[in-house]
């Protein structure tokens, strides 16, 4: 297996330099691309496509929500870890949104920003505990009018049951060991839950799992 290919884009050299040093140091990763603003990175895009990108939110000329929806769009492999030192959950929902498979904030331990890209590599995602929390407030918590109880009918039963360990954070082949299929057959699934519930990332089908009462999350 080779090496996890990254970038990192945020226009504080400082900060750039010390999360460079930090992901150097793992011997798994190999940082090919930096750039300080979403207008840059474009540009680089178009001869280098890491495998994951670190990215600030605020930056200046194309902020993070405007880049994020661009990688989002124009390179649909590339994972995006959101960068940042805001603790709002407005921030981060927006990052989600538009298109951030993970979030941290800029002053997360090493172990946590390593274990963090190496995680969305590998499952497509990451969640730390605040952001499961902030998402649940945001489109759950805060929104309850829209909560719908009566179309679960729209997935049979082995789809509910592949969207329940894909909300318990299982990768394929974690699912595809507990209900004894191939990795194949539910990364079928996935794409099949994700054409149903027209969803276009994981947490959109958090979302619709959550206001269907497919999970709880009391």
């Amino acid at each position: 297996m080779g090496k996890i290919t990254l970038g990192i884009v945020d226009d504080h050299k400082i900060f750039r330099n010390g999360l460079k040093a930090t992901l150097e140091d793992c011997e798994d990763f190999d940082l090919i691309l930096e750039a300080s603003n979403g207008k840059e990175l474009m540009g680089l895009l178009t001869t280098k496509t890491p495998d994951v990108l670190l990215m600030d939110i605020k930056m200046p000329e194309m902020d993070g929500i405007q880049t994020a929806t661009f990688v989002h769009q124009n390179y649909k492999k590339i994972k995006i870890l959101a960068l940042s030192m805001f603790n709002e959950d407005k921030y981060i929902v927006d990052m989600m949104k538009a298109g951030a498979s993970g979030y941290l904030l800029k002053n997360a331990e090493p172990e946590e920003i390593i274990e963090a890209v190496s995680t969305v590599h590998c499952k497509g995602f990451y969640f730390n505990e605040h952001l499961s929390i902030t998402l649940i407030k945001q489109l759950v918590g805060n929104d309850h009018s829209e909560t719908i109880t009566s179309n679960k009918a729209d997935l049979n039963e082995r789809e509910i049951e592949v969207l329940k360990l894909v909300c318990q954070e299982c990768s394929n082949q974690e699912i595809a060991d507990k209900i004894f299929l191939s990795v194949r057959t539910v990364e079928g699934y996935r794409a099949r839950l994700f054409e149903k519930t027209g969803s276009k990332n994981l947490v959109g089908l958090v979302i619709y799992a959550i206001k269907r009462g497919i999970i709880n999350v009391t």
